[in-house]
């Protein structure tokens, strides 16, 4: 074991010190080598060392290396050094992470990284919150207690009667809203086509004037941080409009409560700490493996009557149980990697983070500008749209960078537009990542 952890540990290390200077996407020829593990299911074991060996040297090249300082596609981090190293730890600990009897070191460290993130975030001491896998899982469970505590309030107990009958509750989203909360209302029995949408402005930004008449039990789910713009939701205003009529504010902030994090950017989310439900990814902005993700519900109670069940065999004991606060029994101790990230950063740490990658945005933006082409959104976070004249040659700039591998952008529609999408959300990426990509940028808009 200690000479195949110790193999395991090199090739990593190797694979990290190659990633300045790969490509980012693999190539094709790598890709089309994955065909070397399409074989048949052999009879007898193989020699672990023999299988490390087969996953590096036929999977590794064949990875797409977003952990490097080059990719900006789809707001997805890197992984903080701390972060992998703890990944590794938990992974020889294989800690379940539902019962303090199966982990007391998960439950704990899950515990004070929580309190940790509500000082943080500046929510209520006593928010409670679950650990699941990524933004989808995070709505779905915030909306989830949703549901359950508006229904009781109507004397309905969605547990125990379930939907058929139960009064009928409002959903209203912005024309914005991003694909994980609507595939999570789908999942919670709401529907897309009940959903009341209101119009959004030019950055995405749910406009409040716009807000319908909310009666009877009403859901008003907003945005902390677009997906295409990073513009937020007034949410001051929707907080008080809603709550004055009885209604329950879920907040998808999967990677824009991060700006809370930062002085210099919480103002962008002033009001979110007014809302009832808030939804967040880990593995964006905080640089942490996937899957790592956190729900947080004001009153604790809400969520754990969603998500908490009982069996004879279960043990529990005085305090927080996780699972009672997460749609999973069974799952990995994925707090441990938060803890980890939070501990090797600090709060400096993690404002300096933040404010870096709004930092190198806003260097992406300035030098597609100063070249000639049309920045789409105001850059006050870390996502710069930008479109090359029109859609045939966007699309293209697009392929091109994407086949040179130098650095990789992915492609959106913008409120008619074709863009090129650019989100920064690494701690691995830097002043000379930007500029480089900016030259390949230049390059493959002129060659198109």
């Amino acid at each position: 074991m200690q000479e195949l952890l110790n193999d395991a540990a090199s090739r990593a290390a190797r694979y990290l010190n190659d990633i300045p200077g790969r490509r980012v996407p693999p190539c094709s020829e790598a890709v089309a080598d994955l065909a070397r593990f399409d074989i048949p299911w052999q009879d007898e074991p193989h020699d672990p060392a023999r299988v490390l060996a087969e996953l590096d040297e036929t999977g590794g090249p064949a990875t797409l290396a977003s952990t490097g300082g080059r990719f900006f596609g789809f707001v997805v981090g890197g992984c903080l050094p701390a972060c992998l190293a703890a990944n590794v730890l938990a992974g020889a600990w294989d800690q379940n992470g539902a019962y303090q009897v199966l982990s007391p070191v998960a439950a704990r460290l899950e515990a004070v990284a929580m309190r940790w993130l509500i000082e943080l975030f500046g929510l209520p001491p006593d928010t409670g919150a679950g650990f699941v896998t990524g933004a989808t899982l995070a709505n779905f469970s915030g909306l989830a207690a949703a549901r359950h505590a508006l229904l009781a309030r109507e004397g309905w107990d969605v547990g125990s009667k379930g939907l058929f009958g139960a009064p009928e509750i409002t959903v209203i989203v912005g024309d914005e809203v991003h694909a994980s909360v609507l595939k999570a209302l789908n999942m919670l029995g709401f529907g897309r086509e009940r959903l009341v949408r209101v119009p959004a402005d030019g950055q995405g930004r749910l406009r409040p004037e716009l807000l319908p008449a909310i009666s009877g039990p009403a859901i008003v789910c907003i945005q902390a941080g677009n997906v295409n713009t990073g513009a937020f939701d007034p949410a001051a205003e929707i907080c008080a409009r809603a709550h004055q009529a009885g209604a329950w504010v879920h907040v998808d902030g999967a990677f824009g409560l991060w700006a809370l994090a930062a002085p210099k950017r919480a103002p962008l989310a002033a009001g979110v700490v007014e809302a009832d439900s808030w939804a967040m990814d880990a593995h964006k902005w905080l640089n942490v493996p996937h899957d790592n993700a956190l729900v947080f519900v004001r009153n604790p109670e809400h969520l754990r009557a969603a998500m908490a069940e009982k069996a004879a065999y279960l043990i529990e004991q005085e305090g927080r149980e996780p699972c009672h606060y997460t749609p999973e029994f069974s799952r990995r101790a994925r707090g441990i990697e938060i803890w980890a990230a939070l501990r090797s950063l600090g709060k400096s740490g993690l404002a300096e983070q933040i404010d870096r990658c709004c930092r190198l945005a806003v260097r992406f933006a300035d030098g597609l500008r100063k070249a000639g082409y049309a920045v789409l959104n105001e850059v006050v976070l870390n996502q710069v749209l930008v479109d090359f004249g029109d859609a045939e040659k966007t699309r293209e700039v697009i392929r091109r960078l994407q086949a040179e591998g130098l650095c990789w952008f992915g492609g959106t529609v913008w409120q008619q537009h074709t863009a090129m999408r650019i989100s920064v959300s690494s701690h691995a990426t830097c002043e000379a990542d930007v500029d480089e990509s900016l030259q390949a940028i230049l390059r493959a808009a002129a060659e198109a």
